[in-house]
């Protein structure tokens, strides 16, 4: 490689602006190259030649320096105006497709350094005719496309393969909860822990009947407030067999709550985090992303308990009545489109929660959501009349334990499938960074 040189792409290429208008353009048999990964179309062409296309603006906005993507195009093509066509002037000393090569793989080291503004960040098409880069021969060019392009198609194979190996992981999480929720996991368990009639900690009956004679008293005391009967839940409405010992209910009988959360326009500093359906993921609270408020009427009659459950009500098609457990790591109030649910009796909220992230809650999401613009959505009252499968109370610690003890064995399972991905990344960018830096720091500059 010490016959590699160093250039300013300004003068080997010129540098031209896009003259399409990303908002108007009519679609058409032309590609339309844009910002994004994926081109649009248009009926009219400004450039018939390779090409890389780099973005003229912040992929962020905010003050952030961001590139998402540097394009590489060939052929007749049009080109938004927040883009600029960078063409080699001779194919025969630099050529298109190794320029993107470089630039789209050194992307933040050497364009988006470059990037300029408080507000509206953006990159000048002359500080991309200041970059200079690496020209090797351009047989050396094409060889390094050719192990690049070799290395990219084995990188996503892995990359296929570990995101499959995530997906199964995923599906085995809620197989997992599934048998949980039926009693399948503690059948050897039951065995040596007959049924107990009369006695909450090994009969359901008894544990529903408890929970019904403390509510009746909760009523009478003013602590909570009498609500409509619920129907009763025939041979025929039964999802599925349980246990013996174990019962169905509806989830009204067994929890209070049901209470929407803050409506008020949430700060992005301040006192008490709202936690909103963004921070309900794979059953947990996720801590990031936080918005906040201030007003301590809102705080006072919105604030989370540990143990709550907090069920999302209106999100895609795919995400309606994802739920979360709230962990009480920090204070927080909850936002107007989840749901608090608060379990009686000493019911398990760890197994409560295991139920409304199992595939049974999945599927009854799917046939109780109301779907509308887009978004789906179940209110609380449909929550109410949620099919529970109650086990007794000893039963519900023994699954929870049983439960965390083999979703450790998946995290362990997860955390390698994330660290494969990590260092097949790594791996790459080790062969880019060898590939051109011995190139770069002999080469001599082309005036």
């Amino acid at each position: 490689m010490s016959n590699w040189k160093r250039a300013r792409i300004g003068d080997l290429c010129e540098i031209i602006k896009g003259e399409t208008g990303l908002a108007s353009a009519p679609p058409g048999e032309y590609p339309l190259v844009a910002t994004g990964a994926d081109r649009r179309s248009c009926t009219t062409w400004q450039f018939d030649t390779d090409a890389v296309c780099i973005p003229l603006v912040s992929s962020t906005g905010h003050g952030k320096k961001t590139l998402n993507y540097v394009h590489y195009q060939s052929g007749k093509f049009a080109l938004g105006t927040i883009l600029a066509a960078v063409i080699p002037k001779d194919p025969s000393v630099l050529t298109a497709r190794f320029l993107h090569l470089y630039l789209s793989h050194f992307k933040d080291t050497v364009l988006v350094p470059l990037m300029k503004g408080a507000a509206n960040v953006s990159l000048s098409m002359k500080e991309i005719a200041s970059v200079k880069i690496p020209v090797p021969p351009l047989d050396e060019q094409q060889s390094l496309i050719d192990l690049i392009f070799r290395i990219e198609d084995e990188h996503q194979e892995l990359l296929t393969e570990t995101n499959h190996q995530g997906v199964l992981l995923k599906q085995l999480r809620q197989a997992l909860l599934q048998e949980a929720v039926a009693g399948e996991l503690t059948t050897a368990w039951r065995k040596q822990h007959p049924v107990a009639k009369g006695d909450p900690q090994y009969d359901a009956a008894a544990l529903l009947a408890q929970i019904k004679a403390e509510k009746e008293r909760l009523v009478k005391e003013g602590k909570i407030r009498k609500e409509k009967p619920l129907p009763p839940i025939t041979d025929e409405d039964k999802p599925f067999d349980l246990p013996e010992g174990w019962g169905w209910c509806r989830l009204g009988e067994v929890a209070d709550g049901f209470q929407y959360g803050s409506s008020v326009k949430s700060l992005k500093e301040g006192k008490v985090p709202v936690l909103r359906m963004g921070n309900i993921q794979c059953g947990k609270i996720d801590w990031s992303n936080l918005v906040y408020t201030n007003d301590t009427g809102e705080i006072r009659k919105y604030r989370v308990t540990n143990g709550d459950l907090l069920f999302n009500r209106t999100n895609s098609r795919e995400l309606v009545g994802k739920t979360g457990l709230f962990d009480g790591m920090y204070e927080a109030i909850f936002a107007g489109y989840l749901v608090r649910v608060t379990m009686l009796g000493g019911i398990s909220a760890t197994y409560s929660n295991g139920v409304l992230n199992s595939k049974f809650h999945r599927e009854w999401c799917d046939a109780n959501k109301t779907d509308a613009l887009g978004q789906s959505n179940i209110n609380a009252t449909k929550l109410r009349d949620y099919f529970f499968p109650l086990p007794p109370l000893a039963e519900q610690q023994a699954i929870v334990a049983r439960v965390d003890s083999l979703m450790a064995t998946i995290d362990e399972l997860e955390k390698q499938v994330a660290e494969r991905k990590e260092q097949a990344q790594l791996l790459m960018q080790t062969v880019l960074r060898e590939a051109f830096d011995v190139g770069q720091q002999a080469g001599t500059v082309i005036s």
